[in-house]
Order: C-alpha cells, then sequence, then structure tokens
C-alpha cells in the first residue's frame, strides 16, 4: 500500500517548506518554499558552508557592515533558491523582507532586485515567486508586479479581506496559514479542535470556496502545519506547503487519502474589487488576523534581524 505522501500527491500538489537540500531530494515535492526564519536555519547546515562563504567572499571588502549584512541576505537568499531550483521542478518562493511590508514602491523594487540576481544565475523569473505579506501595500505591489511578469506568493494571509483583495490583484498564489490560526483559537478558546472544527483548516477550506465560486485563477496553497491531521483535511487544496517534519510522518504511514476539499464550479458573481478602506475595515473586524498578521511580520523581522547580526558577525 502507498504512504499516505504518495497518496496525497494525487489529490494536491506539495511543495517542501525548508531550504534542506537533503529533505528536498528525499520527498521531491514540487516546489519549494523559504523565508527568513528557514533560510537562518539553513545558514548553519554543513552542506550550504561553501555556498556562503563563496557569497560572503563576493561583497566588497570594505563598507558598513550592516548594508553589507543586509545585502548578503538578499544574494544568500537567491544563492539557495538557485541550488533548490537544481532539485524540484518547479518554482522557488523568494521573500522580501517583512520591513517592506507596508511600502509599496520598497517592495516593488526589491523584487527587482531578487529576479535579477536570479536572472544572474541563469534562472528565469519563471522558476520563481517573490513571497510578499498579504498587507494592503504587499497586494499593490503584487498586482503592479504579474503584470510585469513577476508572479508573487502571498503569505501571513489570516483574514477573508486579505484573500479577496489578493483575488482582486490577481495574484498568481496565496499561502493562507492553518496552524497559527489554530494556535490563536486554542489560546483563546482553551479548547483542542477535530480536524473537521479546526479554525485553521476551516479557514484555508473556505478560501478555496470562495477562489473556486468566483472563478479566480490564484492558486491557493495550504501553510503552516501543525499537524498531519491538519494536512490530511486539507487533502485536495491544490497546493499544500509541508515541514520535512510532517512530510516524514506522512511518508511513515500508509493508507488511502480521501479528498477533503473539493473546489466548486464558478457560478457566483465576483464582487466589486475591495477599495482599501473596505479591506482595512474588514481585515480589523477579524481580531485573530489583527494579531497574527503583525506578529508573523514582526518574526521575520527578527529573524532577518539575527541572520543579519550573524552574517555581520561572519564578515
Amino acid at each position: 500500500m502507498a504512504s499516505r505522501l504518495d497518496a496525497l500527491k494525487q489529490h494536491s500538489l506539495v511543495v517542501a517548506d525548508t531550504g534542506d537540500l537533503d529533505a528536498i531530494r528525499r520527498y521531491q515535492p514540487q516546489d519549494a518554499t523559504t523565508n527568513p526564519s528557514l533560510i537562518l536555519k539553513a545558514f548553519d547546515m554543513p552542506g550550504y558552508q561553501p555556498l556562503i562563504e563563496q557569497e560572503l567572499a563576493e561583497l566588497p571588502a570594505q563598507g558598513d557592515k550592516p548594508a553589507l549584512a543586509a545585502r548578503a541576505v538578499d544574494r544568500l537568499a537567491v544563492a539557495m533558491g538557485g541550488e533548490i531550483a537544481k532539485v524540484v521542478p518547479g518554482r522557488v518562493s523568494t521573500e522580501v523582507a517583512a520591513r517592506l511590508s507596508f511600502d509599496t514602491r520598497a517592495s516593488i523594487d526589491k523584487a527587482h532586485e531578487l529576479i535579477a540576481l536570479y536572472e544572474q544565475r541563469g534562472i528565469g523569473r519563471e522558476r520563481v515567486l517573490i513571497k510578499l505579506a498579504a498587507t494592503w501595500e504587499g497586494i499593490r505591489a503584487a498586482e503592479v508586479l504579474e503584470k510585469e511578469g513577476i508572479n508573487c506568493n502571498l503569505t501571513l494571509l489570516f483574514s477573508d479581506a486579505q484573500a479577496q483583495a489578493c483575488f482582486d490583484a490577481g495574484v498568481f498564489l496565496v499561502s493562507p496559514f492553518v496552524g497559527r490560526v489554530t494556535d490563536w483559537y486554542k489560546q483563546a478558546t482553551g479548547r483542542d479542535y477535530t480536524p473537521d472544527e479546526d479554525p485553521g483548516v476551516r479557514f484555508v477550506r473556505n478560501v478555496c470556496q470562495r477562489a473556486g465560486r468566483g472563478g479566480y485563477d490564484t492558486v491557493v496553497m495550504g501553510a503552516s502545519f501543525r499537524t498531519t491531521d491538519q494536512v490530511l483535511a486539507l487533502a485536495g487544496c491544490p497546493r499544500l506547503t509541508i515541514s520535512p517534519a510532517l512530510l516524514e510522518e506522512l511518508e511513515a504511514e500508509h493508507g488511502e487519502v480521501t479528498p477533503a476539499v473539493s473546489l466548486p464550479d464558478a457560478g457566483s458573481p465576483r464582487p466589486e474589487p475591495l477599495g482599501e478602506a473596505e479591506f482595512r475595515w474588514g481585515h480589523n473586524q477579524d481580531a485573530m488576523a489583527n494579531d497574527k498578521l503583525a506578529e508573523g511580520i514582526r518574526r521575520f523581522d527578527e529573524d532577518q534581524s539575527r541572520l543579519e547580526q550573524r552574517i555581520a558577525d561572519r564578515l
């Protein structure tokens, strides 16, 4: 009997939520996603040390260390993404710094820099997803980039308002979070949930339904899983990005996987695109989404800052 991982791949495209090349080779995902937290972990992996040394050696010998360190983070993200692109047949998501989440112009400029770095390595933009936080400013940046042929992955997505604004903007892919949504509700209510009751699972299912009913081209990719039960409860979601620990559990289990998400045919008229005031009000009305978006941006920036400090120390 096939592993649950192989069975899951019959219903959803599996993406590796890691920068670990060994794990990517083992589980053979279609795509891979990275973020500052994962790059920070990869910074200590033996397999990446020659690459890190090479990238740091190419920086100017003199200059402002913080500025050089920030520049080095982009180079490392792209260098690691380039190595991952040699292993996966699909795309690599590479993140715009979280500290730019409220600056549309700076986010667009950073995306252009990242794409240019990839192209210098012979990797075309069709192999890359630019990852942006799903703030109003991040969504506006993605709208511009999509029109330029640069596809985007909108992350830290916790509210219906964020999802609808991303659909309106025509972004390539959204990453609604599961585990962080559930974490908030567990803390707020003090209770555990069955997979079908799980607030994070139900949120992502609703995003899938919204995308299907409106006939939007945006791909929905469930993210931030805590358990294999959450993963299997979203079988049928177009894409699922899963950590190596949960991929290992799924590979070790055997049995069938039944689709739990079915995408409806387009039939509902699309709502009018959200304006900025509507977006901010809709998002504001969801206390969980407000908390988790702000927290997620802070955490990503903290890890980016730690990585920059590590690089400055090595310089």
